[in-house]
This record gives C-alpha cells, sequence and structure tokens, in this order.
C-alpha cells in the first residue's frame, strides 16, 4: 500500500500517467472512423488523471465514462474537465479494470491509453468485448516489440515486467481471435515518451524525494524510474506503445 501511494504521489500532478499526446489521440479517433457529430458512449479503462478523457469530449459528441481505481487521479480530472469546460462530458467510477459494473452492450467505444497492461492485453479484449455494442469500437495502446529480435538486456528487463510484450503482428492476432477485425494501427512517436511524459516526470523526482522525507521507499521508486527511462533512451529503436484500433465482430457461433 505503501508503494501505491507513492507512485499516486509521484505522477498525480503530471499531465499524462504513461507515454501518450493529444495529435496521437486524435490520429487514432480519425483511424477508428468516429463520426464527430454523432452522440456516442465511451469507457475511457484506465483513464489516470484524464489525458484522453479530455481529448474525447473536446473532439466527439460524447458521453465519457472515466474508470480509474485511484481516486485521486479522478479528482484530479474532475477539476481538470471543470477548468476545460468539459464537466458535462464526463463522469468519473472509481473501480478496478478487472470487475467493471456495466451491462453488456454498453458503450460505442472502448478506449485505453497505457493502462491494458495491469490487467494483461489479452484479458482486457477478450473481458471488455461483451461491453461493446455490435460493430463498437476498441482503442487500445500497449507495449509492443518493434524488431524481430532485441538485446538480451532489453528482453530481460521486460521479461520480468510484463511477460505479455509482443510484437505487433501477435497483438493483431490476439484482437482477431477474441473478436475483433483490425481496422487500424500506428506506433507513437519518440516524444510521446520523452518529451510527454519521461521528460516532465523526472523533473519532478527532487520534489517528490523531499516531500517524502528523503524515505529509503522514495528513493528506491526514483531509482526504479530511473532504470526504466534509462533503458528506453538506450534500446527506443526496439520497443514503443502501439495504438490498436478494432471492431467488434459479430459472434457467428
Amino acid at each position: 500500500m505503501q508503494e501505491l501511494q507513492l507512485l499516486v504521489d509521484l505522477h498525480k500532478g503530471a499531465d499524462r500517467q504513461g507515454p501518450g499526446g493529444e495529435e496521437e489521440t486524435e490520429r487514432a479517433v480519425e483511424l477508428a472512423g468516429l463520426d464527430r457529430e454523432a452522440p456516442l458512449r465511451i469507457a475511457d479503462i484506465g483513464c489516470g488523471t484524464g489525458a484522453s478523457s479530455l481529448v474525447l469530449a473536446r473532439l466527439l459528441n460524447a458521453e465519457i465514462t472515466a474508470v480509474d481505481f485511484i481516486q485521486e487521479f479522478l479528482e484530479v480530472l474532475e477539476a481538470r474537465a471543470e477548468a476545460a469546460g468539459l464537466a458535462d462530458n464526463i463522469s468519473t467510477l472509481c473501480q478496478s479494470m478487472g470487475s467493471l459494473p456495466f451491462p453488456e452492450g454498453e458503450f460505442d467505444v472502448i478506449w485505453s491509453e497505457g493502462a491494458i497492461y495491469n490487467i494483461g492485453f489479452e484479458t482486457g479484449v477478450r473481458e471488455w468485448r461483451r461491453f461493446l455494442k455490435p460493430g463498437g469500437v476498441l482503442v487500445v495502446s500497449e507495449i509492443s516489440w518493434l524488431t524481430g529480435t532485441r538485446p538480451g538486456e532489453l528482453e530481460v528487463y521486460w521479461e520480468g515486467a510484463y511477460r505479455e510484450i509482443d510484437t505487433p503482428s501477435a497483438k493483431l492476432n490476439v484482437l482477431e481471435r477474441h473478436g475483433y477485425s483490425p481496422t487500424g494501427f500506428f506506433v507513437l512517436p519518440e516524444r510521446c515518451w520523452l518529451d510527454n511524459y519521461y521528460r516532465p516526470t523526472r523533473a519532478g523526482f527532487d520534489a517528490f524525494i523531499l516531500r517524502n522525507g528523503n524515505s529509503e521507499e522514495a528513493r528506491k521508486l526514483v531509482e526504479s524510474e530511473r532504470e526504466e527511462i534509462a533503458l528506453y533512451e538506450k534500446y527506443r529503436e526496439y520497443y514503443g506503445y502501439g495504438m490498436y484500433i478494432a471492431k467488434k465482430v459479430r459472434d457467428t457461433r
């Protein structure tokens, strides 16, 4: 619990809790073929402090349910939505993404940027499918290998951090096996990692350690974050986030 509270403290003041960008969210909207005028119901699962929710609310005529299990993140999102004049378009739900309370066929779109790894890509796309209307759209970003081979040091790190990391072709196959038709894919550019996430996070390390009394736990967390950043800076040509866009297909059984 202490580790979780430290993670929340480190990241809740940031615009993003993972790699991404407003331009990339808008590009995914275009590739998904979403009608900007039609009324839509969207679930943004693992929304954090709401970077993608706010963009979707600005671009679309949508009712957005923003879901995260960390209430502090949702409170930041609510304040940001109010300040942006988007509060009427976004409602928040503090809930684990593995136990969502929605009825079947509730949403036109399920969106999840940089969060599905918390329950695993395959589990997420399989379990969330039932919440989509027929023909509904799934948009998720997921850590992915960008090459067929990669350095051993990198493989060892990600084998320990997230064993479902795989190539885009393997991820697209997972989508197809679980009742989706992939319709779009692109890789997030490096600036989504460096400019939008890692550099702002790194800039807050010293204040975070001071805020937490220079504790061993705070220093260990920063050390872990520094290791992750250094690994990406060294090996970024080998991995990144892929944005996967797919439609729910009709059941044939």
